[in-house]
């Protein structure tokens, strides 16, 4: 820590840019021009300084196939020209920087790209080869070798494992493209300490850790016990689902080592650099293990996002990740929506009522001690697009492990509405197509019509921001559930939500902020409202 105030990450707001789908230069030319790129992102930092936030995190922008839209990293020390370059990456982060916004970058270390430079070494220098050791290839079991190591599944479905034709099989705990590193093997570390450095000395101010439970897996990498046990959470096929208690291939022990380690060379630097981790734990007390004072500064707290519309589930939320993080001196994270999972407008039933209850959500959560993660979009109060299927790009879809209602990620990750009254709605140049349809009646949605309108999401979000900026310190909330109301204290502020059916009475006090028309002296159903600490 510099200087002898908290952090910033401690109690900042992030903005998560999915690199694809937030704006548009237009500069790189052909198929690409419906492409999110670099320069796209840095003339669009303004509207971000002006909504309040304090930093952003970019998805993956490195060179790559783009199999898994930049998820299948085939050089980690260079921009792919889909996006831009090296200059433009320099260029994005002093204007950041000048804009008092902070740049957490993606890092994926779990796996790389079936086209990596060390995977085609590994492919050509064949079995027993030190190149061959950077990933997880094993010999088949049963005659010939022909049938897989392990029982283990994708999480996009199917199998984990793929044959070559010297005979071995490679693990990939995701696409057949991503194969998985072998993080026993000491040089794997040692190359991603060099990407650490490579962008910490470019001036990133801090890594958001892809699959961070999941570099290491159980030594033996033995079959997984009961594999078609239902998970105790989650939507069937997405990537908060989990498929057994049973899990060889996540959490283990050693990952934390590798926290460790990048944590002293983080602390190298000047800035409060920092770690937040994706770690799909089941248990904010194994989520916890990640953020002990010598690991990560942060870890993505998932049980709110997964919680139901109830006062009584937030409380316990809270309550709960509070209990967790107290005992190793970690601030906690909170977040309703990102790239990975259906937007919370939708979750929350769609329509008028999934927008009211997700601006009252949201109200609810910046009030929270610790830090909040905001996904692109959600301040101007998208809901989950239908994606029609031959537009559908989310490799989970393509392998055909999803079914029914559940047609992947798409549908969070369509391209941000900008201004204009058709697509590409200012995303893209004119006369270019997104590379994902947008909604035809998003017109009313984008920032240019949402400016200035006093009941917009947009200016709502804009208002909450400024509010959270205004509220002295505070690392604890007392959390009071009175059947469907639940009531948030904290230094500044009380945060009253009401998740029921019928309005309740309105506590005395002056009105800093209402994420909807108060009736006299009552709070509709599906409403917050932030009211002065007396």
């Amino acid at each position: 820590m510099t200087g002898g105030g908290a952090p910033w990450w401690r109690d900042a707001v992030v903005y998560q840019i999915y690199v694809r789908s937030f704006a548009s230069s237009g500069t790189r030319g052909g198929a690409a021009e419906g492409v999110g790129d670099l320069p796209g992102i840095t003339a669009r930092l303004p509207h971000l300084a002006a909504l309040g936030v304090d930093a952003v995190w970019l998805t993956p922008f490195y060179r790559s196939p783009q199999h898994d839209h930049g998820y299948d990293v085939a050089d980690y020390l260079d921009v792919d020209p889909l996006f831009g370059t090296l200059d433009d990456a320099d260029a994005l982060l002093e204007t950041a920087h000048g804009l008092g916004l902070k740049v957490i970058v993606d890092l994926v270390p779990n796996h790389t790209s079936s086209e990596h430079p060390a995977f085609r070494a590994a492919l050509a220098c064949g079995p027993g080869s030190p190149a061959r050791e950077f990933y997880l290839f094993r010999d088949g079991r049963g005659p010939d070798g022909a049938e897989p190591p392990n029982n283990w599944r994708s999480v996009f479905g199917g199998i984990a494992w793929t044959r070559v034709p010297d005979g071995q099989w490679y693990l990939h705990l995701f696409d057949d493209s991503q194969p998985d590193l072998d993080w026993r093997n000491p040089g794997v570390g040692d190359r991603f300490e060099g990407v650490l450095r490579f962008w910490l000395d470019r001036g990133v101010d801090g890594f958001r850790v892809d699959v961070a439970h999941g570099l290491l897996k159980e030594a033996s990498l033995r079959d997984q016990e009961d594999a078609n046990l239902p998970a105790p959470g989650g939507e069937p096929g997405s990537m908060v689902e989990r498929t057994a208690v049973d899990e060889p291939m996540w959490d283990q022990p050693e990952v934390h080592d590798v926290y460790r380690r990048w944590h002293e060379v983080l602390a190298e630097y000047d800035g409060d650099r920092m770690l937040v981790a994706e770690a799909w734990t089941r248990a904010p007390e194994s989520m916890a293990r990640y953020v002990r004072p010598d690991e990560m500064q942060q870890a993505f707290n998932f049980a709110w996002l997964l919680a139901p519309w109830s006062a009584r589930a937030f409380a316990d939320v809270v309550t709960g990740t509070f209990a967790a993080l107290d005992p190793v001196g970690a601030s906690p994270t909170w977040v309703l929506s990102n790239h990975d999972v259906v937007r919370h407008v939708t979750r929350y039933g769609g329509g008028a009522v999934g927008l009211a209850r997700g601006r009252a959500a949201v109200a609810a959560m910046l009030a929270l001690p610790g830090s909040a993660y905001l996904y692109q979009g959600e301040e101007l109060g998208l809901a989950q697009a239908d994606v029609p299927p031959e537009a559908r790009q989310d490799p989970a879809w393509r392998r055909g492990h999803l079914h029914g209602d559940n047609v992947g990620r798409d549908g969070c990750r369509v391209p941000v509405p900008w201004s204009g009254r058709a697509p590409t709605y200012g995303f893209a140049p004119e006369g270019t197509d997104a590379w994902l349809p947008q909604p035809d009646d998003w017109a009313h949605l984008t920032a240019e019509a949402q400016t200035g309108d006093d009941a917009s999401t947009l200016e709502l979000y804009r208002r909450l921001l400024a509010a959270r900026r205004a509220l002295p310190p505070a690392t604890s909330v007392a959390v009071e559930v009175d059947g469907d109301v639940l009531t948030l204290r904290r230094p500044g502020a009380v945060v009253v939500l009401n998740a029921g059916a019928d309005a309740v009475a309105l506590p005395a006090g002056e009105v800093l902020v209402a994420t909807g028309p108060l009736d006299a002296d009552a709070l509709p159903p599906d409403t917050a409202v932030w009211l002065a600490d007396a």
